[in-house]
């Protein structure tokens, strides 16, 4: 249904339509995939990049001036780059893993290569945040490097970590929306072929009302572990 034949109530109600709703359940199944498995991607990635970061920098648990400099710059050159260029640059990656440089499995590369270097230096600004003190105190008892990591860094970290990720996810989240326009499949597909380019109204409607269901519930898991975290250090 058009804004141009009828009136936005009556586009919103249409919206609500069964029969939409039943055309949407792959795509929104082809979405959540897309965004489980990149986000799972993101996590992974991310962490041990941040990690590196905050160990390399001169101030670090192991300073190595140059690789840290080379990675900063690096990352900070994939964060420079638009949602929609990362997707154009990745396709001879996408095609070189998948024979292909359309469909989900090949836009997860790009959503994954967008996100990475944004929770990466999430994960660095957290992890600065500790107290020196803190990690003094366990290099005075006698912990490795590994162990200053694993048991007092990322574990004091951890709330921060959980609140950076939501944000992390949000963006893929937003990304797999806009990778619909290259082939990818999910929400975004239908966004664009229907809504957009046939001017039906109705389903574009449905589409942003799933997208914001999306974001909301993972807001509130991210914000739900990340409390139920500090309440229970404030127990303790």
């Amino acid at each position: 249904m058009s804004l141009l034949d009828s009136s936005l109530w009556e586009v919103i109600v249409a919206s609500f339509n069964p029969e939409i709703w039943k055309e949407l359940i792959k795509p929104i199944g082809e979405t959540l995939y897309m965004t489980a498995i990149s986000s799972a991607i993101v996590l992974v990635f991310g962490v041990i990049i941040g990690i590196f970061l905050t160990t390399a920098n001169p101030d670090g648990l192991i300073p190595l001036k140059v690789p840290y400099v080379t990675a900063g710059w690096l990352i900070n050159v994939l964060r420079s780059l638009p949602q929609m260029v990362m997707i154009i640059l990745m396709v001879p990656v996408a095609r070189l893993f998948f024979g292909k440089s359309y469909g989900t499995n090949a836009c997860i590369i790009a959503i994954s290569a967008s996100c990475i270097p944004m929770y990466a230096r999430i994960v660095e600004s957290s992890l600065l945040e500790i107290g020196k003190g803190k990690i003094e105190a366990a290099k005075s008892i006698g912990s490795t490097n590994f162990q200053i990591i694993t048991k007092v860094i990322l574990p004091e970290t951890l709330p921060g970590l959980i609140r950076g990720f939501t944000v992390a996810v949000i963006s893929v989240i937003s990304m797999t929306a806009l990778a619909g326009m290259f082939g990818a499949g999910g929400i975004g597909d239908i966004a664009v072929r229907f809504g957009y380019q046939r001017f039906q109204h109705d389903r574009l409607f449905a589409c942003v009302y799933i997208l914001v269901i999306l974001v909301q519930v993972t807001q509130g898991i991210g914000n739900l572990i990340s409390n139920k975290i500090l309440k229970t250090r404030n127990l303790l």
